[in-house]
């Protein structure tokens, strides 16, 4: 169940920040259009445009998926320690350590685009009476967003493969959880028959007696067969 909700909080992040990024380079190609169309230097760069409050928003909600993903990985880390659970289990601990650099690459990944955001507004306000230096940006924001594409297809295959990966992983622990099920049923009935045969030893004391009676009935018919055979042939050469 843990693992479910990793996942589905994953997914989330996984969206949220594709659409965050795409969010954050065309914030710049925005304001230069903006800013083509208004040849006069007094008008501002920022005037609490929607970008702005989207950016906000956008990243108080991947906090927060942040967050419960956190919450997450700490309640797996502490059923993992629990009383019960194997220690040297490799498939929880390796599934367990997938989760957490997941969970930092979406980390890592959040901040480094909020920084980047956050520096190009900067420069938009401090750098919006600088022509010169406004179309050298624009003149490079497109090969930027090539390559953003790019790097956010790239990840998308990674995060595809991943998920291949955990569910993989997913079907190996449940088969071994169902074999595991099958040899306590096994044990459990073994023990119940050997239960069985120590509660019942004037049975087995009584099937002991018949057989050895059995056995010296079989030497004395043997050994009256052997003579008579013997006086017969002593008989018959006489």
């Amino acid at each position: 169940d843990l693992r479910k909700q990793a996942r589905q909080l994953e997914n989330e992040l996984d969206l949220k920040l594709v659409s965050f990024s795409k969010l954050c380079t065309s914030y710049s190609s925005t304001r230069d259009g903006r800013r083509d169309r208004y040849s006069s230097d007094t008008t501002p760069l920022l005037n609490g445009s929607s970008q702005d409050r989207m950016f906000e928003t956008m990243a108080v909600e991947i906090e927060q998926l942040l967050g419960k993903l956190t919450g997450i990985n700490d309640k797996m880390a502490e059923y993992t320690n629990s009383a019960g659970v194997p220690s040297l289990n490799a498939a929880l601990m390796h599934t367990l350590q997938r989760h957490r650099d997941i969970l930092q690459d979406y980390t890592h990944e959040f901040h480094k685009t909020k920084a980047n955001f956050l520096a190009i507004r900067e420069r938009e306000n401090l750098l919006g009476s600088v022509r010169k230096d406004i179309e050298s940006y624009k003149s490079g924001s497109g090969v930027n967003n090539r390559r953003t594409e790019l790097f956010l297809k790239e990840h998308e295959h990674l995060r595809n493969s991943d998920r291949l990966i955990e569910e993989t992983i997913s079907i190996a622990m449940a088969t071994k959880e169902n074999m595991t099920s099958q040899r306590g049923m096994l044990k459990s009935i073994q023990s119940k028959m050997n239960t069985l045969a120590n509660r019942f030893p004037a049975v087995n004391s009584l099937i002991q007696r018949i057989n050895l009676r059995k056995r010296r009935d079989s030497l004395i018919l043997g050994g009256i067969i052997g003579v008579c055979t013997i006086l017969l042939l002593l008989y018959a050469f006489h």
